[in-house]
């Protein structure tokens, strides 16, 4: 290309045959350079499903992960995702557009994302006119929020889910409008393709009971409500089961409980409805009081008699969880920077837009204030919840701008003339007001470019650094230290690190890993996390008892690295005192001031323990600069307190260039002298 590139003429002369091969071939080299890695395991299980089929995906025993245990994949997944694409596949290959499954993967969001668009045009126009609409589906094509789960590469449920999810919504707004039983029926299905898409679907099986429910309190009740939730209810609850990781949650926990509890009512209201009409009023009225009083009663008592059996599991997941579910930096809370820098503008005008439906009301308006304001409260309690408040943002602000333009940008003919002292002032005001929201729409289109080059446009196995001069550095340490896994290693050896890094071992090295992102066993994490936290002798133990070859772990002292296991560590120790608590105690960390440091004053329990000699062994005899001393740590700032780092079980096997991964081998036992017992 670089040929090609000086000499203009050869390049004119090329057949159009040639430089098609060329596209494909870049496409194909962009498609392996920008898969990020904390998505392999979904390529990994679409591979395994293009080459085996799909019976035998869902019977797939995964040997490489959780060792010793193994994952049953096809039951501990949602196939909604590799099912996508591998039938993508399979369709190009019939149609003799022979692709490789990895760029299927890689471009599945991308394309996805412009259904998406499509999805949010239908359904705003049903809320409120085209011209929204088409506004809405600018807005989610470009925006951060979205843009994070649908760029190139980003092979992971939310990609698919989040079309799933806004596609249900409009056959939902559509059904309740027509009281059509063949809308329903669709979003049934399109009910189903997002419980087979993501866990996400518990959003729409509580937000669509909420929405009848309340369309009962306002009296709204009509034929077409109940035409389209009963059939949405039985299909969807139906279909919903067929999903083998789903199986029977729909009847038996409690997040699925709103609804069969608004498909009860909603039958008792429809049928009291038909008696109204064919009873005196006295007679309804007490008919009336007993079927609530027995209706409460058999609630009441049914939910006492699930939560004694324990069918219904009320307790919450995250309570008993808490520390693994803490440790993730997308379930923290939304900071209102994240809320900028995900939505800009949008934040001041969707609630423009939520005040215009709401002051407008109808039945499909209530749905999305509904929507707008349980999404609101998710995404402030959770960060990954950004991704389900971003469309609707997108179309109530889009319904916003809309009403602004149709009002000054409208007919005037259409209008009552102005009076006459005001007629120089209206089109002044019409043309400040007209060029403010084409500066706003104009400053959202340049954050969202930014954002989307800067934030979420590189591949997160490369990580590039920035010098004074405006020069980049690649540091490309977790590609070399996969690379020399995969290389330099027994096919069968067996890896420890932080459940953080498991597909990505997985993935990119070929080797069997102990724990990996799936996290569905908190107590082989707290295992693993009892290892990193205990002294080498005791880490020992448990590695020889897991059968560990080597120890993988990511250190960021060299390069100022934040994201690396020291800062995780107190993480691990929380999860492993869950489990360990007689053997592991996070008050041991720090120090008698309630300090977490890894310098002198440091607590001894953690400057002893397998985790910092891993990650500061001949760190002490490092000078990064001449400003600094031996041994000093540019992440936390401190010169280490532990610098003469010995290791009895565990030798040194690679160290990247930049120290940003290091592996130790674990060492066998030594054969016993038998002399003694000659």
């Amino acid at each position: 290309l670089t040929k090609f590139g000086t000499e203009e003429k050869k390049m004119l002369k090329l057949s159009w045959s040639i430089k098609l091969n060329i596209q494909v071939l870049l496409l194909q080299f962009y498609s392996k350079i920008v898969f990020c890695f904390p998505f392999r395991f979904n390529y990994r299980s679409t591979h395994h499903l293009t080459s085996n089929g799909f019976y035998e995906f869902l019977n797939w025993f995964d040997e490489r992960a959780w060792y010793p245990l193994g994952r049953i994949v096809g039951g501990t997944v949602y196939p909604g995702l590799m099912v996508t694409a591998g039938l993508i596949h399979y369709v190009l290959n019939l149609l003799h557009i022979t692709v490789h499954i990895r760029d299927v993967c890689v471009f599945l969001a991308p394309v996805f994302s412009g259904l998406t668009s499509i999805s949010t045009f239908l359904l705003t126009r049903e809320l409120w006119n085209q011209g929204a609409g088409l506004l809405a589906a600018c807005f989610i094509a470009i925006v951060p929020g979205y843009i994070s789960r649908s760029v190139a590469g980003s092979f992971d449920n939310e990609g698919i889910a989040i079309f799933a999810l806004q596609f249900t919504y409009y056959l939902w707004v559509k059904s309740v409008k027509t009281g059509s039983v063949f809308w329903a029926i669709g979003c049934c299905l399109s009910y189903f393709y997002m419980v087979s898409a993501w866990g996400g679907y518990v959003f729409i099986i509580n937000l669509i009971p909420l929405h009848v429910f309340v369309l009962l309190l306002m009296q709204r009740f009509s034929r077409r409500v109940y035409i389209a939730y009963s059939t949405f209810y039985i299909i969807g609850l139906v279909l919903s089961m067929q999903i083998p990781f789903v199986g029977f949650q729909p009847i038996r926990t409690s997040e699925h409980m709103a609804a069969a509890g608004v498909f009860v009512l909603l039958q008792v209201y429809a049928f009291l409805q038909y008696l109204k009409d064919r009873l005196t009023r006295q007679e309804f009225q007490t008919l009336f009081f007993l079927g609530v009083a027995l209706a409460a009663g058999v609630v009441f008592l049914s939910v006492i008699y699930l939560t004694y059996t324990g069918t219904n599991k009320l307790k919450c997941y995250a309570k008993i969880h808490i520390p693994i579910i803490a440790s993730v930096s997308e379930h923290q809370p939304t900071t209102w920077v994240s809320f900028f820098f995900d939505l800009h503008i949008l934040v001041c005008t969707f609630p423009a837009g939520l005040w215009f439906c709401i002051k407008n009301i109808n039945d499909e308006r209530v749905f999305v204030a509904l929507y707008a304001i349980s999404a609101v409260y998710f995404a402030g309690v959770m960060v990954r919840l950004m991704l389900t408040l971003t469309p609707v943002v997108c179309m109530l602000s889009a319904v916003a701008f809309s009403c602004v333009f149709e009002h000054y940008l409208g007919d005037d003919m259409k209008r009552q003339s102005p009076p006459a002292e005001d007629s120089r002032l209206g089109p002044n005001i019409k043309s400040i007001v007209t060029m403010l929201m084409l500066m706003l729409l104009m400053m959202f289109a340049v954050h969202c470019t930014w954002v989307t080059s800067n934030a979420y446009s590189s591949p997160s196995v490369v990580l590039a650094s920035y010098n004074h001069d405006g020069s980049r550095n690649i540091l490309d340490d977790f590609r070399e230290a996969y690379y020399w896994l995969r290389q330099n290693t027994d096919e069968h050896a067996r890896v420890m690190s932080w459940w953080d890094y498991g597909y990505q071992i997985a993935g990119m090295a070929n080797r069997t890993t102990l724990v990996d992102n799936n996290t569905w066993n908190n107590s082989h994490i707290a295992l693993v996390g009892k290892a990193m936290s205990s002294n080498e002798t005791a880490a020992y133990e448990i590695m020889r008892s897991l059968d560990v070859d080597y120890v993988l772990i990511i250190f960021g002292g060299v390069i100022g690295y934040s994201g690396d296991d020291i800062n995780k560590f107190l993480w691990m120790v929380r999860i492993a005192e869950g489990e360990h608590p007689r053997d592991i105690r996070e008050s041991d960390y720090f120090t008698p001031q309630g300090e977490f440091r890894v310098d002198k004053a440091g607590s001894p329990t953690l400057l002893n323990c397998l985790m910092y000699k891993m990650s500061y062994y001949r760190f002490g005899e490092m000078q990064l600069d001449f400003r600094t001393p031996p041994g000093f740590d540019r992440t936390r700032n401190a010169e280490i307190g532990n610098k003469d780092i010995k290791l009895k079980h565990l030798e040194e096997a690679f160290t990247s260039e930049h120290w940003l991964v290091r592996i130790y081998k674990v060492k066998k036992l030594e054969n016993r002298d038998r002399t003694s017992s000659l």
